[in-house]
Parts: C-alpha cells; structure tokens; sequence
C-alpha cells in the first residue's frame, strides 16, 4: 500500500460481491448481476449502483476514504493484486490522519472501536424473523428503512469537483409497483440486503450456514470466481463437512472419546 499505510489486507471483496451492489432500476439484480463485471471509476459511473459499493469497496481512481484528492491504486496498493484482484475493503482501516492511527514501523496499527453489533444488523434480524413467520408485510418497512438510509449516504461520495463518483441509483420496495411482495421475494430481498449492508464485516458465512444454503452459493461461487482469480482454480466445497472446522484430536481424547469428530473429517 501507499508509503502512508503498512502492508497487507483482508476481507479483499471479490468480483461477484462488487457486482452485487448493481442496480436495475433502483433494485438489486438477484438473477443476473454476476454476468456483468464493475469496478473501477469508469465502470461505476457506466452503470447503476447502490452507493454502499463506494462505501465498502475501494477500487481504481476513487477516492479513498472519503478523500477526494487522495485516490485508490489499485496495481500498487493491494497485495498481489495478480493474485487478489484489484479491491481492498473500505472498512479495515482508517484514514491516516486520523487521531487514532499510529504510523509505527514495520506494523501500522490504530486504535478504531468495532461494532460488535449494528442497529442495521438488529433492523435485518427482525424483518427476517417476520419473514419466517408469514409476516412479511411487517417486514417491507424494515427493509425499506436500510435501503432509504444508503440512498441518503452519498453527499462524502464526491470527486475534487464535488461531482458524484458513481452513477448512484437505489429505490425502495413498492409492492405493487416495482415488486410482488410475497414470503419467497421477500427472503431474497433479506438476504440481498444483508449482504450488501454488512459486506465485509464478516458476518457472510454464518448467514449462508444459517440459511442452509452455503454449499450451493459457494460451489456457484467457485464456478465464475475462478475464471477471475486463479487461486481459486480447485476451489470447491463439500456439503455437510466444510460448514464446520474438524475437532482438535486432544479434544476428542480428553473427553475420553465422549466427543465424535465432525463429519468428513
């Protein structure tokens, strides 16, 4: 990264999760939205996005952090981008002026706080409990509300001219207008929206394995994501055993056997 930063990176956003965050008349594209590949500052103002990608990703000639004179290399600053691609997380650090930040070499750290849980999160924890209950409708206004506070998140995404860096367009749900809202759209809206509010944060994983879908995600996943990044080449994930880490032998035999391995392992 740049001489102000230290090395290194996590949570690297993947192709299929930039591509999430493109919009089709104000809504996301849950059918097709990985068949078009964006990033960078041509290609989010080509095309429609939900403002949260400025927020969460940082690509090519955009500003960083809200700096508008200060913008994202993305050849030099992720590590192995041949490897990696060419995004860094938006959410792993702050900017380097900041109070907290400490330039202490070899490692740069700083002093942030994390939000062990979102009023976002909580929001999204109901509407997905409604969902489930045959309550959907109850569950509309709590997905709306998400969506119509990252439609009013744009005014620090702005060039050194103060012009918008993308081509921002985000719209509520409408039953009846732009959507049916029955249980099955509703779900999908659910989990679209978590996704794109908590990207990044870590959460993506135990959301998959809750809702009992994380091998077919990861394995439709493995089959495009691949094709972008060659570590990824023999990716793949075995159902019923790669949803949970194998048990420490020493474990096992310390509760005399009383523990069973996991399955696979």
């Amino acid at each position: 990264m740049v001489k102000e930063y230290g090395c290194c990176g996590y949570h690297c956003p993947s192709q299929n999760l930039v591509n999430a965050f493109r919009t089709v008349n104000g809504l996301p594209d849950f059918d097709n939205y990985n068949t078009i590949d964006i990033g960078g500052a041509g290609r989010v103002k080509a095309y429609t996005i939900d403002p949260r990608l400025l927020h969460t990703v940082a690509m090519d000639s955009l500003p960083y952090k809200y700096k508008a004179d200060f913008l994202f290399d993305g050849i030099t600053w992720p590590r192995q981008p041949e490897s990696y691609g060419r995004f860094m997380s938006m959410k792993e650090t702050v900017i380097y002026d900041s109070p907290c930040y400490q330039p202490v070499n070899p490692w740069k750290s700083d002093s942030k706080n994390r939000d062990v849980i979102r009023i976002d999160d909580v929001i999204l924890w109901k509407a997905e409990a409604l969902i489930q209950l045959d309550r959907e409708s109850e569950a509309l206004p709590l997905i709306n509300q998400i969506r119509e506070r990252a439609a009013q998140s744009t005014a620090k995404l702005v060039d050194i001219n103060g012009q918008p860096t993308g081509n921002f367009n985000i719209s509520l749900y409408i039953d009846g207008t732009n959507c049916t809202w029955t249980k099955e759209f509703a779900f999908e809206a659910l989990k679209w929206e978590r996704r794109l509010e908590l990207a990044c944060e870590g959460f993506r994983a135990y959301d998959l394995l809750r809702w009992g879908i994380m091998a077919e995600t990861m394995n439709d996943y493995f089959a495009v994501e691949s094709t972008r990044r060659a570590h990824l080449a023999n990716a793949r994930f075995t159902k019923e055993r790669d949803e949970y880490l194998p048990i420490p032998k020493k474990q096992i035999d310390l509760s005399q056997n009383l523990y069973r391995q996991n399955y696979g392992y």
